[in-house]
Order: structure tokens, then sequence, then C-alpha cells
């Protein structure tokens, strides 16, 4: 159950995160305004809460693993909000990304 819940917090914690960077993209590069800006803020805000959630106590660990999660994550949302296509090389490097993930988090350690 904890590798359920593991994995529901890092795609929680990459829907804030790179949904709220992709927010003050919008309002900043798209020119949309404050309120896009501000909504990204917001859920940048909350991404700094989920991690701690997480059942592994180290910080270190947790935020390294997270990152194969967010390389992964911005390019699926990349497809869906941008229309982006990722090349063979782009899915290479998340699938090594992702494996890199289930070492750091869930390969099993003694003692």
């Amino acid at each position: 159950m904890s590798v359920a819940r593991s994995v529901l917090l890092f795609s929680l914690a990459a829907l804030l995160e790179i949904g709220g960077a992709w927010l003050v993209w919008q309002g900043v590069r798209e020119h949309r305004g404050w309120t896009w800006i501000g909504a990204g803020v917001v859920a940048l805000g909350a991404y700094g809460f989920v991690a701690t959630f997480q059942p592994d106590a180290n910080f270190g660990r947790v935020l390294a693993a997270y990152g194969g999660v967010f390389v992964a994550g911005s390019l699926a949302w990349g497809m869906v909000a941008d229309g982006f296509r990722p090349d063979r090389w782009d899915v290479a490097g998340a699938l090594v990304c992702l494996a890199g993930v289930a070492l750091i988090m869930y390969a099993p350690r003694g003692g």
C-alpha cells in the first residue's frame, strides 16, 4: 500500500508543480495576466507540501526520485496542454528517469 500511496503523491506533486509552472508561463509569456500567475503561485506553493507526505522519511531520496517523475510528467503535460509530440529520445529518456525513480524509492533495502 505504501508504494501505491507514494506513486499517488508523486503524481499529485507533478500535477501541482508542472501545472503551476505552466500557469505562470501562460500568465507571463502568453500575456494572460495576474490571475493565471497567481493561480500558478498557489499551485507551486501547494506542491511544496506534498512531498512531506511521502512514506519515506529521507528528503534527499524523495526529491531525487521526484526529479524523474517531473521529467516524465513534463513531457506528458506538454502533450496534453500544448500539443507537444515527444520523439523517441524524449520517450526513452523519460523511461530511464522512471526506472531511476523505481530504483531510488522502491528497491529493497536491508536493515
